[in-house]
């Protein structure tokens, strides 16, 4: 499936990874948010459950096997191009997740993975939906 320009929206799965206080991020190297640092997460495959999706990804981008456990949020992210056609369009389901086991380690489509604690979090400079999601995630784990 074409991810830019596609014909119709693409679903995507993220990892919300807590332990200890601190969540796990990757930072992608692919576009649209290449450089930027994010959850794990990425495009579901055709035929394959969600929460399936959630460990394939995890343990390709970082390493660390996953049990996800509730859906923290569902929500679109649009990127239009200069012109204003859409470029990219996925819906995204963002799952709090516990490492099973495994290093974290950059692997797939990221450059570096880093736990990260709350208190840390401003510095990374994250986009406002995946740090709402992530600040969510960290409470509910906490709780």
């Amino acid at each position: 499936m074409k991810r830019d320009y596609p014909e119709h929206p693409i679903i995507g799965v993220g990892a919300v990874i807590v332990e200890g206080g601190r969540v796990l991020l990757v930072r992608r190297d692919t576009e649209p948010l290449r450089g930027e640092w994010s959850v794990p997460g990425g495009m579901l495959e055709l035929g394959e459950k969600l929460r399936d999706g959630v460990r394939r990804e995890a343990l390709e981008e970082t390493g660390v096997t996953v049990e996800p456990g509730e859906v923290l949020d569902v929500f679109d992210s649009i990127f239009t191009d200069g012109l204003g056609k859409t470029q990219y369009h996925y819906v995204l389901i963002d799952y709090l997740c516990r490492p099973i086991s495994g290093e974290a380690r950059a692997g797939g489509d990221v450059s570096d993975v880093r736990w990260v604690s709350l208190e840390a979090l401003p510095a990374m400079g994250l986009r406002e939906s995946i740090e709402q999601v992530v600040r969510k995630g960290l409470k509910r784990a906490g709780s």
